[in-house]
């Protein structure tokens, strides 16, 4: 590309080519400038300056695709790539890009950000990366808690400037571990606390460090071990001390003061009392805790949304209720080199010359052979809503010329047989609307190993692929395909889940946001003090297309 276009503005205008006589002439009469030197070099300095400007811009204009180059969308790319590499403002500039190059590159791979962060958020995530960094792992105010919940010390209240701490312990499935962590991520948010993950997981190997200047993984000489083996039983527990003190906000604060930590259980099939934690009485009861130690499987962002306590600094953080897992995650959420230099060879291989792009995520809950129905379910969706077109028995009489639309589609699942058969139809038949259609899948375990590395940086890889297409079906129930769609921004088509191995009627449906869905909700309203049906209490959260006693989030048009 030439960039004639550019330069060439500061540069229409050229000294005069008369001969010297002339201009002495010229310049006795007033009509030109006598000294002529210092305005040719600037000329010269300015056409070198927007030379150096607009060199890597239009290299960046030309590698992403459909984004043509015009020269209105120059100035406009020149004033906004560095907003873009900053996700409206989620990323502060200042990390090494070498060491975490997702970080900053991921913008580039990605349409337009289908939310943008609100002042507020972006407001306070700055306060809370001053937190880590005051509070974090290696600073004396960790050092000296660490001490204290070491010997024992119980809590006798905290003043307003001391450290918190929220260790998340997460667990079963790389998916249901990044929704457990943009649920504490939030949680740490609304009542200021530093978070911390336990070293038990793959997390530390396929996720970059988030926060500028500080770590958010748990160091190995925490005092308590065993982090995984804690349940609900344990005296620190928060069932406990709720029915320690009957239900009564002052009793059970008064318990959790004698307590050198207090645990909240919040596995998706924990106990009533476990999940009066979403209400917490305006949080008296844990605000005397210095540490909160929580064990949690998946997203219980929702719950927190019927907590009058949080109500309105959710409001400010989030106006659009439908971008809280979006924007946290492309806050939070960077893979390590390794996993991105997967997720870029596959992209810029397989998909990224396509016209249009489709993700089809593949969960069976039913063990790991293949099934029929789901094969059919899949085809029966895609068919339906428009997503794949139909095949023809014969071939067409003579192949058209010049270029046909392409649509390249992206297969995850433990097994390959779904892909296989895909790939199948469409090698072995020709559409009907003339697209040429590809199928690719990058990995097929065939079966799961959450927790072991490279098993866990080929998922995350997934699903940040998922993330990248244009339209995306998934599987109902499937944290992975919450992880998925949610990433890209995606409100997906869900496949129900089959029962008594029949293909479902309908096969799928659209989704009413690109939220993930809370599989264990309370069914407790914190203000009536009462049980209720919490789908029904305010508009913003309402129950799942795939799950009938979920909670998601959804934008009240």
């Amino acid at each position: 590309m030439s960039l004639e276009g550019v330069v060439g503005t500061g540069l229409s205008k050229r000294p005069s080519q008369q001969c010297p006589d002339a201009r002495r002439a010229e310049a006795q009469e007033g009509t030109v400038e006598q000294d002529t030197g210092p305005w040719i070099a600037r000329k010269k300095v300015t056409a070198l300056a927007i030379c150096l400007v607009a060199l890597p811009v239009l290299m960046t204009t030309v590698s992403r695709r459909d984004s043509p180059w015009t020269a209105a969308s120059f100035w406009q790319l020149a004033s906004t790539s560095t907003k873009e590499k900053l996700l409206g403002g989620l990323l502060v500039p200042g990390f090494d890009e070498r060491s975490c190059l997702s970080r900053y590159h991921s913008a580039f791979y990605r349409k337009t950000m289908a939310r943008s962060p609100s002042s507020h958020l972006i407001k306070r995530l700055r306060e809370h990366e001053a937190l880590q960094r005051r509070c974090g792992p290696g600073t004396e105010a960790y050092r000296a808690a660490a001490a204290r919940l070491r010997s024992g010390h119980r809590n006798n209240g905290t003043d307003g400037d001391a450290c918190k701490y929220l260790v998340l312990v997460p667990y079963r499935g790389l998916g249901n571990n990044i929704l457990a962590v943009a649920s504490a991520f939030l949680y740490a948010l609304l009542t200021d606390r530093a978070l911390l993950l336990d070293r038990e997981t793959s997390l530390g190997d396929v996720l970059c460090e988030p926060f500028p200047g500080a770590t958010w993984l748990l160091p190995q000489s925490f005092p308590i071990k065993n982090l995984q083996n804690l349940t609900g039983e344990v005296p620190e527990s928060y069932r406990h001390l709720v029915r320690q003190s009957d239900g009564d906000a002052a009793g059970a604060a008064g318990a959790a003061s004698r307590r050198s930590y207090v645990f909240v259980d919040l596995d998706h099939s924990c106990t009533y009392h476990d999940k009066l934690f979403f209400c917490d009485d305006e949080r008296r009861f844990l605000r005397r805790a210095p540490w909160v130690l929580m064990r949690t499987d998946g997203y219980f962002v929702p719950a927190l949304f019927l907590n009058p306590a949080y109500e309105d600094e959710l409001h400010r953080l989030f106006p659009r209720k439908d971008a809280v897992f979006y924007l946290l995650a492309h806050y939070l959420f960077h893979p390590t080199n390794k996993v991105w230099g997967l997720i870029t060879r596959f992209h810029d291989a397989y998909l990224k010359n396509s016209d249009e792009t489709l993700g089809i995520q593949v969960r069976v809950f039913d063990g790991d052979t293949p099934f029929q129905h789901i094969l059919d379910q899949i085809l029966a969706c895609t068919s339906q809503e428009n997503l794949l077109p139909e095949v023809v028995t014969q071939e067409p009489a003579a192949a058209t010329g010049g270029a046909r639309r392409s649509k390249a589609v992206l297969m995850t699942g433990l097994s390959s047989w779904y892909y296989e058969n895909i790939r199948w139809k469409y090698w072995q038949s020709a559409t009907a609307t003339g697209e040429a259609v590809s199928v690719y899948q990058p990995s097929h375990e065939e079966h799961q190993l959450s927790g072991y590395t490279t098993h866990d940086m080929k998922a995350l890889a997934e699903m940040y692929l998922l993330g990248m297409t244009d339209r995306i079906v998934t599987s109902g129930w499937s944290t992975f395909g919450y992880v998925g769609h949610g990433l890209g921004g995606l409100t997906p088509w869900i496949m129900f889940r089959p029962e008594n191995h029949t293909t479902p009627s309908p096969p799928c449906r659209r989704a009413k946001s690109m939220e993930p869905c809370m599989h264990g909700p309370p069914f407790y309203d914190c203000r009536t003090k009462h049980g209720a049906d919490t789908g029904k209490l305010v508009p913003h959260v309402q129950h799942c297309e795939d799950m009938s006693w979920g909670l998601k989030l959804v934008h009240p048009e």
